[in-house]
């Protein structure tokens, strides 16, 4: 591992409320962690005192937090659907990601809604294009992951999305585990869009002859963790590796 490489977890993989969260990371001797949900509700639709209570108890506990998830553009959103949500998400995470001295958003890009992939296409990038420009003027950074939607198997969308809207508000992250459910092998995947990744999810997984996906801890499936990493030190990346391992919780199943 690279000496520059920052561990955090995934918290509500760990524990529900953030007490719990915060002690899972201390007994692994981590300082950092990425926020999903607290006590079941997501991040952004906590209250802010709520969300201010937190900030302070992370700050006293010495963990920062490396990154928020977000339902933008996620499997429950199609991109037919009312664009409102996901600016009226931002809106709200902007305010939160300020509490928590964060700037790091997880999105992805879109479930077709039924539409063919041209127009699938266009309507994502007009999206994504409208919400990097009220992401950089917020001062976030939304990071796309290779996960459900338009972009999220195909390293050429990704591609398109970063480098078509060229905002440095928008970039990718990087789980290492996706490919396996979603059907494609993930390193020849990070070869083509390493130089975008600006965080990095570490999960790992195998699938059955039935074609049934179990999750399992980093190192022991079929997704290539190991060579991930190598892809990513190689080409020198110091950022963040947030564990996700979805053992004890998939919280989109």
């Amino acid at each position: 591992m690279s000496a520059d490489a920052r561990l955090a977890g995934i918290g509500d993989e760990a524990a529900p409320g953030l007490g719990g969260q915060l002690a899972a990371v201390a007994g692994l001797g981590w300082r950092r962690l990425e926020l999903r949900t607290l006590d079941g509700v997501p991040l952004a639709r906590l209250p802010e005192d709520g969300v201010r209570r937190a900030a302070d108890r992370l700050r006293a506990a010495g963990v920062a937090v490396a990154g928020v998830a977000s339902k933008i553009g996620d499997w429950s959103r199609p991109v037919t659907g009312d664009f409102s949500l996901d600016t009226r998400e931002l809106d709200a995470l902007a305010v939160r990601c300020a509490l928590l001295d964060t700037r790091l958003v997880r999105i992805m890009s879109y479930p077709s809604g039924g539409l063919d992939a041209p127009e699938w296409g266009r309507r994502v990038r007009a999206r994504l294009r409208e919400l990097a420009r009220r992401a950089e003027d917020r001062g976030l950074v939304l990071a796309h992951e290779n996960c459900a939607g338009w972009a999220g198997a195909r390293a050429d969308r990704m591609l398109d999305l970063v480098t078509g809207i060229g905002s440095p508000a928008l970039r990718l992250l990087f789980d290492t585990g996706n490919g396996v459910p979603h059907g494609y092998p993930a390193p020849p995947l990070l070869r083509a869009i390493v130089p975008h990744v600006a965080h990095v999810h570490v999960k790992d997984a195998t699938r059955g002859p039935d074609g049934d996906v179990a999750y399992v801890p980093p190192g022991e499936g079929d997704a290539g963790v190991a060579e991930c990493l190598r892809i990513l030190f190689d080409h020198g990346y110091d950022g963040v590796l947030s564990i996700e391992p979805h053992v004890s919780l998939r919280p989109h199943a």
